[in-house]
């Protein structure tokens, strides 16, 4: 067998977060292998063409009112009201052409992070609508797709689709390994270029993208200019050279990463939309340093930890992006009630900065003193 993209990176990735190998083939049966055990619920895979969907549905409409009805309760008790909701989120996928797809997946967001009522009560008094269950992972369903078929602009063909209760919340371009003119650059550009320009509704409920060759894993968000997507790496790998070690390694990034409770986390706390120098609406995700240290701050003040702790940083890393990350996980803490935070400089460059990044965020309640 000849190794080319599909059937060396596009199956390792299968194979390793969901144990099913496109490789080993009996008939027309895949095979099932066991995986390690790296979250309470895995991936799982399904070929594409066995979902159910038609060639332009960007949602796996029976998955998505299934999920409605299930953690709905104002739902499940009148099953056409899954219907409205899905009606309201198509038409949020038919504005991308008019609004873009920075703000349209903006507003997809606020439906996904579970910001959006409606009158589904008792009186009809408004309810949130809960498209994931945040707390209870198995109430949700994980499905990864490959070759997925999907036509709006053009018919496109992305390689790896990762779907959450039937909405494609992380897309994924696989390249070959054994091209050294071929890079992660390449898939990256299929995805920033062709696909978010041919098939931009498939990209409106969007969390991430990645792109991998096999050597380099490297992630961005929607209209993220390919010099501004970041590497993902693992705290726990303190080697330098392991960055370009291979296969094993960015499987490891990657089941890191796509951990079904991380993503949802990077969903909920660590994507944020800003406006930039040029009065342009931008979307931001968290790069690995900023998940990793925002999480300890968390788990400190979550603890009643009051010894105080270092973060070390180097210029342009990200640091007030930490903050804002930080300060947003936790005022959404409900054990927390709401606290007050305090960021404190001994520079007025940085007072400057912290102030525009926090304010370009649009973050409420920011008070600047003297």
């Amino acid at each position: 067998m000849s190794f080319n993209e599909l059937n060396t990176v596009e199956h390792f990735v299968i194979h390793h977060l969901t144990g099913v190998n496109l490789n080993n083939v009996h008939g027309n049966s895949v095979v099932q292998e066991p995986i390690p055990d790296y979250d309470t619920v895995k991936w799982k895979y399904l070929q594409s063409d066995l979902l159910k969907r038609e060639i332009q549905d960007v949602l796996l409409e029976k998955e998505l009112k299934e999920a409605l009805c299930r953690l709905n309760p104002d739902i499940a008790s009148q099953p056409e009201r899954a219907e409205e909701v899905i009606h309201k989120l198509r038409a949020i996928l038919i504005t991308v052409g008019n609004v873009g797809l920075v703000r349209a997946n903006e507003e997809f967001a606020k439906w996904l992070r579970g910001e959006v009522s409606l009158p589904f009560g008792k009186n009809n008094n408004h309810v949130p609508i809960r498209l994931f269950d945040f707390e209870t992972l198995k109430n949700n369903s994980f499905v990864l797709a490959n070759q997925l078929k999907i036509r709006t602009r053009e018919t496109k063909i992305p390689d790896l689709v990762f779907y959450v209760n039937g909405i494609p919340l992380v897309i994924g371009e696989a390249k070959t390994p054994v091209m050294p003119a071929v890079s992660w650059l390449d898939g990256g550009h299929d995805i920033h270029v062709i696909y978010e320009n041919s098939v931009p509704q498939l990209f409106v409920p969007n969390v991430f993208s990645f792109a991998t060759e096999g050597k380099e894993l490297f992630i961005g968000a929607v209209r993220t200019p390919l010099e501004f997507w970041a590497p993902w790496r693992l705290e726990s790998d303190k080697d330098e050279l392991l960055k370009f070690a291979g296969l094993n390694d960015v499987a490891k990034q990657l089941t890191h990463l796509l951990k079904p409770s991380m993503l949802l986390d990077i969903l909920q706390y660590y994507t944020i939309y800003a406006t930039n120098s040029k009065k342009k609406k931008i979307k931001v995700v968290c790069r690995y340093q900023q998940y990793e240290g925002a999480n300890m701050i968390v788990e400190r003040v979550r603890e009643g930890k009051i010894k105080k702790g270092l973060i070390w940083h180097f210029q342009g890393s990200g640091k007030s992006l930490l903050m804002l990350f930080a300060a947003q996980k936790l005022r959404r803490q409900d054990d927390l009630e709401n606290p007050t935070i305090l960021i404190i400089v001994d520079r007025i460059d940085l007072d400057t900065q912290i102030t525009a990044t926090f304010n370009s965020a649009e973050v409420s309640n920011l008070i600047t003193t003297d």
